[in-house]
């Protein structure tokens, strides 16, 4: 938040890109948070949490662009350009 301030723009104006990794139970206190700050076109992966019925699923793509993550090389040449 405080880089988009400094750079005056919105916080999803910046170039970064978010993948989660759910190896860890701290992943999900981290999308969370990513969610309440109002992050967007974040990739999980390598499956979807249990949690993540098709309904809230589907509400996450409507409302945050969540995808899935794919193959290394197909998400490099996505979030790369």
């Amino acid at each position: 938040m405080a880089l988009a301030g400094a750079f005056n723009c919105g916080v999803n104006d910046l170039p970064l890109s978010m993948i989660l990794s759910w190896y860890e139970q701290k992943a999900c206190v981290i999308l969370l948070s990513l969610l309440h700050l109002g992050i967007k076109n974040i990739r999980l992966g390598p499956s979807l949490p249990a949690f993540i019925t098709p309904n809230v699923l589907d509400v996450l793509v409507k409302n945050f662009n969540i995808m899935p993550i794919g193959t290394p090389d197909g998400d490099l040449k996505a979030i790369l350009g």
